[in-house]
């Protein structure tokens, strides 16, 4: 299961080499991430398989989780239109995007309040989505 994990940081140099090593020293694979700074705070998103490891890995190194959610990352095109059209299935769904990022593979990763719906918007989609 993919995890979205959204580690506080200091918005200094260095914060986001030290918390993406302490995943690696751990044996971590991040599979995706992004990073922006919002009202002065560091806000780092990854991608993880391993939670516990991650998890244990981040706390040990004396980071803040401030949160841990389930996600989905699905294949997409890269070529025009492509998460365009995946990104409508959802919105035709009526279901709400709040994260969005790429992965290193090229897969989108899309957060919401509404996990399982996202999934279901985007299995209709698989016969006529371009991948």
């Amino acid at each position: 299961m993919a995890t979205d994990l959204t580690i506080a940081l200091v918005d200094q140099p260095g914060s986001l080499a030290k918390a993406s090593d302490a995943l690696g020293r751990a044996g971590v694979n991040i599979d995706g991430a992004a990073g922006y700074v919002c009202d002065s705070q560091g806000v780092y998103h990854v991608l993880v398989h391993d939670l516990e490891r991650a998890r244990r890995a981040l706390m040990n190194g004396g980071f803040i989780l401030e949160d841990e959610r389930r996600v989905v990352a699905v294949p997409v095109a890269n070529q025009p239109g492509a998460a365009a059209a995946l990104l409508r299935k959802v919105a035709d769904a009526s279901v709400n995007i709040d994260l969005l990022y790429m992965t290193l593979d090229g897969k989108l990763v899309l957060g919401g309040p509404d996990v399982a719906g996202i999934e279901l918007a985007l299995a209709a989609s698989d016969r006529t989505v371009p991948r």
